[in-house]
């Protein structure tokens, strides 16, 4: 898919989950145009080396960027997030496309948390991000007062895109007594498929702990971004356009894309990576 002379932004994931995203950014956001990149081919991230994650989000990126002609690309996914921003940020957009952007949803989710008064603050997450402590990381450049409680918890991907439903709330509550017992003040969900998991997790908690949510928070800190960057936002086309890609157009892809939309939307293409 070529876009022409438009300038575009883009949204990277290693599947569906990001498309929660993808469309809570269109809501808040209608008027620009966008090319979300599901890497349906290759995920899951989270079991992945860092060497893996990196090259798969490098490939992303130079898709993104040069088929697409992605101005900005926001790094959805926070394994990739977590795995590869920062070499990307600070080797591959030097070198090949220094007047591009990619963000990573790690910091502004910290900001949100840090605004929010939050000291204690748990982190769900794959094994991949958690092992990383790069939450941790930014935080301590952030504040010294707060700590992040990290936990991994591989089995709700696979429950919320295969139907399994009937368990989610089981398997939930032995996560969340673990970081309940931290007694955290919020609940970072790091991980865009457990934007599904909102009002389970507040029914679950009592309501009792703040829930950080990337759908709620990228939106509104990609505004006060593109606000900041004249540079940047001058460049981008507006006509409202949504493109969707994925390098794997499999049936449960093509099937969850309107339900983690959250509207009607027309069928993905194909994206086939010409880039080593």
């Amino acid at each position: 898919m070529e876009n022409g002379g438009k300038k575009t932004i883009g949204i990277f994931d290693s599947g569906l989950g990001g498309l929660y995203i993808a469309g809570a950014i269109r809501n808040a956001l209608p008027e620009y145009d966008y090319v979300y990149l599901g890497d349906t081919l290759n995920v899951p991230y989270g079991g992945r080396s860092s060497e893996s994650i990196l090259a798969l989000s490098r490939a992303g990126m130079r898709y993104l960027i040069e088929k697409c002609n992605c101005e900005i690309v926001i790094v959805a996914c926070n394994t990739a997030s977590v795995a590869a921003v920062r070499t990307l940020q600070r080797e591959f957009l030097p070198k090949e496309h220094p007047e591009k952007r990619i963000l990573s949803v790690v910091v502004p989710t910290l900001e949100v948390a840090i605004e929010h008064g939050s000291k204690k603050i748990g982190l769900i997450a794959t094994e991949y991000t958690i092992r990383s402590n790069v939450y941790e990381e930014e935080i301590s450049k952030i504040t010294p007062k707060a700590r992040i409680f990290g936990l991994p918890t591989p089995l709700l991907v696979p429950l919320i895109e295969h139907s399994g439903e009937k368990y989610l709330d089981m398997v939930l509550q032995d996560y969340l007594v673990h970081l309940l017992a931290e007694k955290i003040d919020c609940l970072i969900l790091g991980c865009t498929h457990y934007v599904a998991l909102k009002d389970r997790i507040r029914r679950l908690t009592d309501n009792k702990v703040d829930l950080l949510s990337q759908d709620d928070i990228i939106p509104p800190k990609l505004k006060d971004y593109l606000a900041r960057h004249p540079e940047i936002e001058n460049k981008l086309s507006k006509n409202g356009r949504f493109s969707i890609m994925a390098t794997d157009l499999n049936s449960g892809f093509m099937k969850n894309i309107n339900k983690f939309m959250g509207q009607e939307h027309t069928p993905a293409q194909k994206a086939v990576y010409p880039f080593s």
